[in-house]
């Protein structure tokens, strides 16, 4: 029996995390054996391969704004598992944890014994989880974020009132596929017949797979660039400001603490999303909320300023697609001074590729570093990753123990420089934790 928050914790890590046969059958029937809370859950879905997390703390924010208490299902959690079923952007306490995980469990032991293929899977369980904590009324509106894909992801059993795809980028080929197309067609099976779609700025060949699926569907879709644009205005003292547009909406100095061109694209998405929402449940947009809601939203690891006096940045930039667009934030928005870029990487990434491109940051020194991979999947080495990059950079080394380079580099930074920590998610999670302990002083 499970009778500690501990044990709970145990028993979820201690699944299964996939299954050779990817399907849903599992989920429902789960989901059906425990009352089908998903059908008592009203949601957003929200899929991509970057910007999930940023567009839902956008629209959490502007739900907030108008005075709605608002779920999400989030993954994976930075600092403590909790946090991925949050209300307002705070993770359920330990005791929720227990509680779910022991009314759960004998559906769960019911099922390992029924199913051939065994019972549900880590994520299945957590998913489980969320929509029955939320089907018991403890949120206004549910923000729920994709795991991987989409398809086949155990989140997509939800009808949503509006469905978002943020991107399509190069991540989890393995599994969702060797083409920007077939990422798409996986990202893309969350649309549901009749729901609204929001879909951000997609290249030409993996939008006509998206855009099939909403025809084949029947589904609303507005795509990001025509149906409603973005007027990136740049960066200015730490804030980045935009413009919004659409056929009903135009507004002005919007501004957002997430920095970097590409956080306008997603707080974007989250205002057109926000207005669905509204247009399908009849109630009135108020754009103060809107411009309050944008300038309240704050994302942990994502382009996060945790100290001033040196200038230290966190950024969970974790696929090749995420690089590209934090590479661009730089060049643009930061040409002065010199930047010290940290970098663990799991070594089941596109890691040359990743560190290839970050050194063609022009003012930039790129350091390797080592960290504890989560569970068996292991971080690049370092050393040996350097001497695999194709176009061998210069201003690329390794110090293998990532809190050693941390103290090292913030030596040398001067009032002009900055410390960018980026890579894998579990990595920044571990560093903003050294970070923000105050035995460290590094604020």
């Amino acid at each position: 029996m499970i009778n500690t928050y501990d044990e709970a914790l145990a028993f979820i890590h201690g699944r299964t995390k996939f299954k050779k046969i990817p399907t849903l059958k599992r989920m429902r029937r789960l989901l059906d054996e425990l009352g089908a809370p998903d059908k008592h859950v009203n949601a957003i879905h929200i899929a991509g391969t970057n910007g999930k997390g940023s567009t839902l703390a956008f629209l959490r924010n502007l739900f907030q704004a108008e005075g709605k208490t608002v779920g999400s299902f989030t993954s994976p959690f930075l600092i403590k598992f909790n946090e991925r079923i949050s209300v307002n952007g705070v993770g359920i306490s330990d005791d929720e944890i227990l509680r779910l995980t022991q009314e759960i469990y004998p559906t769960i032991a019911k099922l390992d014994a029924e199913l051939p293929e065994g019972g549900p899977t880590e994520f299945e369980i957590v998913t489980a989880m969320m929509f029955k904590y939320f089907a018991e009324g403890h949120a206004d509106i549910v923000l729920i974020e994709v795991g991987l894909g989409g398809l086949y992801d155990s989140t997509n059993v939800i009808i949503p009132k509006v469905s978002v795809i943020t991107s399509i980028g190069w991540d989890h080929m393995h599994i969702l596929g060797d083409t920007l197309s077939k990422i798409a067609f996986q990202k893309a099976g969350i649309i549901k017949p009749g729901v609204p779609v929001v879909v951000g700025g997609v290249d030409p060949e993996p939008l006509k797979v998206i855009v099939n699926q909403a025809e084949h569907k029947q589904s609303p879709i507005q795509i990001l660039g025509q149906n409603f644009k973005v007027n990136d205005r740049g960066e200015h003292n730490w804030n980045q400001e935009f413009d919004f547009s659409s056929a009903d909406f135009q507004l002005h100095d919007l501004k957002t603490a997430l920095i970097g061109d590409y956080q306008t694209h997603n707080a974007a998405l989250a205002i057109q999303a926000y207005i669905d929402y509204h247009q399908l449940t009849k109630r009135a947009v108020d754009v103060r909320n809107i411009q309050k809601g944008i300038a309240a939203t704050r994302w942990a690891g994502r382009f996060e300023k945790i100290s001033t006096k040196p200038t230290i940045v966190l950024d969970g930039a974790h696929n090749i697609s995420a690089v590209n667009l934090i590479v661009d934030t730089l060049q643009n928005d930061f040409p002065q001074g010199h930047i010290y870029i940290l970098m663990g990487i799991l070594a089941d990434k596109q890691a040359d590729k990743m560190v290839d491109k970050m050194a063609t940051v022009q003012n930039a020194s790129i350091i390797l570093t080592r960290f504890a991979g989560p569970g068996k999947r292991l971080a690049a080495n370092p050393e040996k990753l350097e001497s695999q990059l194709k176009t061998q950079p210069e201003n690329v080394s390794a110090i293998d123990d990532w809190q050693d380079a941390i103290r090292e580099l913030r030596r040398k930074l001067t009032p002009d420089d900055m410390l960018l920590i980026t890579g894998s998610l579990y990595f920044i999670s571990d560093a903003r934790k050294f970070l923000l302990n105050p035995d460290h002083n590094f604020k």
